[in-house]
């Protein structure tokens, strides 16, 4: 996993919604930056979406910026492409920019391993949350609270460490290019 207090690697990618490149630094938040790895067809992903979608609803207003990322393999999983990447954004409620990273580049350079996967900077790019949104998970009956990332979010906003076990994220396997 990625230290907590790295800074943030630097990208653009093309967002899916509006097919523009966007970079780190004109997306990012003014207090905060929660950066995921998701994809399309995850059923732990799909699982999470409406709590993704709350989450960044509640909390991009208070200064956090949220951007997702897809770095799967389009070629064996066609399921995660660009045009159906902006479908799934608009059927979720997403506010924010769903990012496709064709080289996977971006993944390697977060040491993602896992959708979905979350990652909260501070307001200077410095890592200080990565980990689970929270406990629940599919047919394990644990309701969607957004709970780990919320916690993690407040501490940051009111200028605090955060005490609370960072738990990994459990999900699928990000699938990679066979090269």
């Amino acid at each position: 996993m990625l230290p907590l207090g790295t800074q943030a690697p630097d990208f653009s990618l093309m967002d899916s919604v509006t097919g523009k490149t966007l970079n780190l630094a004109t997306i990012r938040g003014e207090k905060g930056t929660v950066i995921m790895f998701i994809c399309n067809h995850c059923p732990f992903v799909v699982h999470v979406n409406p709590e993704i979608a709350r989450v960044a609803m509640a909390y991009q207003s208070k200064g956090i910026g949220f951007i997702a990322i897809s770095s799967n393999d389009v070629v064996n999983y066609p399921q995660d492409a660009p045009h159906l990447m902006k479908k799934v954004a608009a059927e979720s409620g997403y506010s924010f920019p769903y990012l496709y990273d064709e080289t996977q580049e971006i993944a390697k350079a977060y040491d993602a391993a896992c959708t979905p996967d979350f990652y909260l900077f501070d307001g200077d790019m410095e890592l200080v949350y990565r980990g689970q949104l929270d406990d629940s998970r599919p047919g394990n009956g644990i309701p969607l609270s957004g709970s780990d990332l919320r916690t993690a979010m407040d501490a940051l906003l009111h200028g605090q460490e955060n005490t609370q076990t960072q738990k990994p994220s459990i999900g699928c396997n990000i699938k990679w290019v066979s090269r």
